[in-house]
């Protein structure tokens, strides 16, 4: 019935009144199903009273441009070598048998095969982009027991009216004897 004490920093599109101070903001703490959600100032996120951001150890760090230019001279260096290998393994086959190297340089003239139809082109992965992640929040044990017993209490008030119609009505006639 509860919810964890884990929230996730969002923007919205139209200001609200921070839960703390009621100045408008966009900032939104929400949890992860959007049970329980907060407005609040940027200033209170980094106030280690009301919230502290949850810092994950294994989160990828940045990577300089020297890191990326190293990695990808070392990919070029291994494919030139494996397609080295690859025409000296095809020049060694292709030395066995004298007709074949004929078919194979009317293969190698015609254009590569056209392309299936209705086949999605592989998609390219570009170096510098990453799946966006929100930051992570955790209240303090005093504001996350407020927001508690305020679903709580909500939870508790749609319980009543559900439950009142239910319940008998108190008697309307006189008490005449």
């Amino acid at each position: 019935m509860s919810f964890q004490n884990i929230y996730f920093k969002r923007a919205t599109a139209t200001a609200r009144a921070c839960y703390v101070c009621n100045k408008p903001t966009t900032t939104c703490l929400a949890t992860v199903n959007t049970v329980d959600f907060v407005y609040t100032c940027e200033a209170h996120l980094s106030d280690p009273g009301f919230a502290t951001e949850i810092v994950d150890p294994n989160a990828p760090k940045e990577v300089s441009k020297e890191e990326i230019a190293r990695v990808k001279a070392e990919w070029e260096a291994k494919e030139a070598r494996r397609k080295e290998k690859a025409k000296a393994k095809e020049d060694d086959k292709g030395g066995k048998d004298g007709e074949n190297e004929k078919d194979d340089g009317k293969k190698s003239a015609q254009s590569p095969s056209p392309p299936v139809p209705g086949a999605l082109p592989s998609p390219t992965p570009s170096p510098g982009a990453t799946t966006p992640t929100h930051k992570r929040y955790i209240l303090h044990r005093d504001f996350y027991a407020m927001r508690q017993a305020e679903h709580r209490r909500r939870r508790q008030a749609k319980q009543m009216q559900e439950l009142a119609p239910r319940l008998p009505g108190a008697p309307r006639g006189s008490l005449t004897g």
